[in-house]
């Protein structure tokens, strides 16, 4: 019995670090997406286009993998917990994978034009936003309540700048008619990464949900 346990012990810690490691990925590809954006490097841009089937593959696998161990294993509690969560941590990381993928598409499409501004805000957000990934992959690693907290109050601050982006962004449009086109798809841009901090606050609440068996209500 302390046999299997002990084996089933090592394929959860197995899922979490598979999990670890496409959350590192997606990370990474969210900076390159935004770094080949400001640089307008278009060489960049098909790199991270390129490694969204491997995002895709690991969420595959990933399901994969809970899908047996709930089939052979029939776990209970906070073992269930463990495998559920796991999921729809997974999920919520294969959206941001599609975004990172959708701003170097972006980069390709504008790669040739002059940019309307130089792009500060955006640099930003993604920097807010990568850190909020990182610090809610840290927290379901060591299952630390404290950062996946902090986690979900960091989205207000990138809330605040996307806000900020979009007034600027519109202002230009108003302006200088010629600027729609472009300032349309920066507009995206932040709102992706708006929306990759929301995962992030995704993820520090199923942290939340794993430790407690307490679900977070919803603003």
């Amino acid at each position: 019995m302390t046999s299997t346990r002990q084996s089933y012990n090592h394929e959860l810690e197995s899922l979490r670090q598979e999990i670890l490691k496409m959350g590192t990925q997606v990370e990474e590809a969210i900076g390159q997406a935004v770094m080949s954006l400001t640089k307008q490097d278009l060489e960049m841009a098909k790199v991270v286009m390129a490694g969204d089937d491997d995002i895709d593959h690991m969420e595959s696998d990933i399901e994969d993998k809970c899908m047996l161990l709930i089939a052979r294993q029939q776990p209970l509690a906070r073992d269930l917990r463990i495998i559920g969560t796991g999921l729809k941590i997974t999920t919520d990381l294969e959206r941001v994978g599609d975004h990172a993928f959708d701003i170097a598409k972006i980069t390709l499409s504008i790669a040739k034009q002059p940019l309307i501004k130089p792009l500060v805000d955006i640099p930003r957000m993604s920097e807010m936003a990568q850190k909020m990934l990182k610090d809610s992959l840290l927290a379901y690693i060591n299952l630390d309540i404290t950062l996946a907290e902090q986690v979900c109050v960091d989205d207000d601050a990138v809330d605040d700048l996307y806000h900020q982006t979009v007034r600027e962004l519109l202002t230009y449009m108003m302006e200088d008619p010629t600027t729609i086109k472009q300032a349309t798809q920066l507009l995206f841009v932040a709102r992706y990464l708006e929306r990759v901090a929301d995962h992030a606050t995704n993820i520090g609440e199923w942290v939340i949900y794993l430790v407690t068996g307490q679900r977070m209500r919803k603003k």
